[in-house]
C-alpha cells in the first residue's frame, strides 16, 4: 500500500521547471518510493559494487531514459557535478531526480551549488493527513483565505492516548503500515539502526562513536521544544553522563546528526518591531520526527500519559513536523517568536506574499486554550502596532484533542487530527 505524499505536487512542478530535482530527508521516510512514481529509468547506489562503479565512472550513471532517478547519489558525490555539466551542455527540464539520506562524504567534491539547474526539496516522515489519521476538515489554506469553510466538529473519537501512540510511533511509512501491536517495535528498530556506522561510505560517520551520539540526542530530547543554548545542552550531557565534552566535539557530532536529517531546529521569526523590544534569535530545538526523541529517552505512550508537562513539549515537536509540511505546500515557512519581554509564539506560519498566522500548541483543556489565545492576541496587537508586518490572517490554538471551533474573540481552536494543508 502506498500513501500519497504532499511533496508529489512539488516534485512534479520542479521537474517541469528545473533540469533536476534533489529530494533529501532521513532514511526510510519514503523518498525512493515516491520518486519512483516519476522515473523512466533508475539506478540505486545501495551496494558496494554499485557505489564503486559509480565513483569510477560517475558520468555513466546518468545514462538512461529521462527522468533518470539516481537513488542515494551522495555515495558518489561527483554525480552532482556530472549532472550540472550535462545540464550546462544540453539543458532540458526534468532530466534527473536525485535522492539522498545524508550529505556527501566529501563536500569539497561538490564544486557548485546547482542553483538554476538543480532544485532542492526536503522530505519528512508522513504527516497525519498523509497517513489518513487526520480527517482534514480544517484547511490551513482556508484559514489564510478567511476561514469561510471552518467546520464545527466535536471530534469525540480521538483521545489523548491516541496522540501518545502516534507520537511514539512516528510517521515512518513502514511503521504506519504495520499493525499497531508491532509498530512501536519497528520504530525502535529504526532508531537503533541510525547508529550503525562501521560500514558507512562516509568516513566522518565511521569515526563517530554511537554511544556519544546517543548521549547528545538524549540531552537534545530532554530540551525538546525549548530554546536551550548549546552550553545548556553540553552541561546536561556532562551531568547526565559524568563525562567531559567540549564545544568542538559537540559541534562535530551535531553536524553529523544534521547531515542525516535527524535534527531540524526551528528558526526565530524576526519582524521589524519599532521599539526597544529585542527579538531572541535562538532556535527552538526540534527533531525531524518526535518518535526519535521518544526512543532516545525510552519514552512510551504510558510514560507520556503519566507526565503531561513533558507530553506537552513532545506534542509541540510533533505538531511542528506536520505544520512544516503543510506550510511548504502553501509556499510558506514555520518559525517561532520570542522577545525579551517574555512574549512567545510556538509557531508562526509565514507565506511568500507576506501573510502570516500565529499558532500556539497546547495539549488541550480550557485553561491552556485560554492562555494560548491570550498570548496570540497580545502578539497580534504588538506586531500590528509596532512593526511593518500585516495583521495576521488567523490566530490558532492547535490542540492534541478536543473539538474544532471559533472562539468569540476570533481565535480558532483546532485539534491536530482535523488539520490539513
Amino acid at each position: 500500500m502506498y500513501y500519497q505524499r504532499l511533496i508529489e505536487e512539488e516534485i512534479a512542478l520542479k521537474l517541469k521547471s528545473s533540469g533536476a530535482v534533489v529530494v533529501a530527508g532521513p532514511k526510510f521516510c519514503g523518498k525512493t518510493t515516491t520518486c519512483m512514481l516519476y522515473q523512466k529509468s533508475f539506478v540505486k547506489l545501495n551496494t558496494k559494487q554499485a557505489i564503486a562503479m559509480a565513483r569510477m565512472n560517475p558520468k555513466a550513471v546518468l545514462i538512461g531514459e529521462n527522468p533518470r532517478l539516481i537513488d542515494e547519489w551522495q555515495k558518489a558525490p561527483d554525480i552532482w557535478n556530472q549532472v550540472k555539466d550535462d545540464l550546462d551542455f544540453n539543458y532540458q527540464f526534468g532530466k534527473y531526480i536525485l535522492t539522498g539520506s545524508s550529505t556527501p562524504a566529501d563536500k569539497t567534491e561538490i564544486h557548485h551549488s546547482g542553483a538554476g539547474r538543480i532544485a532542492p526539496l526536503r522530505m519528512r516522515p508522513l504527516t497525519l493527513w498523509e497517513s489518513k489519521e487526520s480527517k482534514g476538515t480544517v484547511s490551513l489554506k482556508d484559514l489564510f483565505d478567511g476561514g469561510g469553510n471552518f467546520p464545527w466538529d466535536m471530534n469525540a473519537d480521538f483521545t489523548l492516548e491516541d496522540v501518545a501512540f502516534l507520537l511514539c510511533r512516528g510517521g515512518w511509512p513502514i511503521a504506519v503500515l504495520s499493525p499497531k501491536e508491532i509498530a512501536l517495535e519497528i520504530t525502535k528498530n529504526y532508531y537503533n539502526g541510525l547508529f550503525v556506522f562501521e560500514n558507512s561510505e562516509n568516513e566522518r560517520f565511521r569515526n563517530k562513536k554511537p554511544e556519544v551520539m546517543r548521549m547528545i540526542l538524549r540531552s537534545y530530547a530532554r530540551n525538546i521544544s525549548s530554546e536551550a543554548a548549546v552550553s545548556t545542552i553540553i552541561s546536561d550531557i556532562r551531568q547526565s553522563n559524568e563525562r567531559t565534552m567540549d564545544t568542538k566535539t559537540y559541534d562535530d557530532y551535531m553536524e553529523a546528526l544534521k547531515d542525516i536529517y535527524i535534527i531540524e531546529d526551528m528558526e526565530a521569526w524576526n519582524p521589524n518591531i519599532r521599539s526597544k523590544t529585542s527579538i531572541r534569535s535562538t532556535p527552538t530545538r526540534h527533531f525531524v520526527d518526535t518518535s526519535i526523541a521518544c526512543r532516545c529517552l525510552g519514552v512510551n505512550p504510558n510514560d507520556l500519559m503519566n507526565d503531561l508537562e513533558s507530553f506537552g513539549l513532545f506534542f509541540e515537536d510533533f505538531a511542528a513536523r506536520d505544520l512544516r509540511v503543510y506550510a511548504e505546500c502553501l509556499g510558506g515557512v514555520v518559525k517561532h517568536y520570542r522577545d525579551n519581554a517574555g512574549l512567545e509564539c510556538d509557531a508562526v506560519v509565514h507565506l511568500e506574499d507576506g501573510r502570516w498566522g500565529g499558532i500556539e500548541i497546547k495539549l488541550g483543556g480550557d485553561d491552556l486554550i485560554d492562555d494560548g489565545a491570550k498570548s496570540l492576541k497580545t502578539l497580534r496587537d504588538k506586531i500590528v502596532e509596532k512593526s511593518d508586518e500585516k495583521a495576521p490572517s488567523f490566530l490558532l490554538v492547535l490542540t492534541a484533542v478536543g473539538g474544532a471551533y471559533r472562539r468569540e474573540d476570533g481565535v480558532y481552536v483546532v485539534p491536530i487530527n482535523l488539520l490539513k494543508p
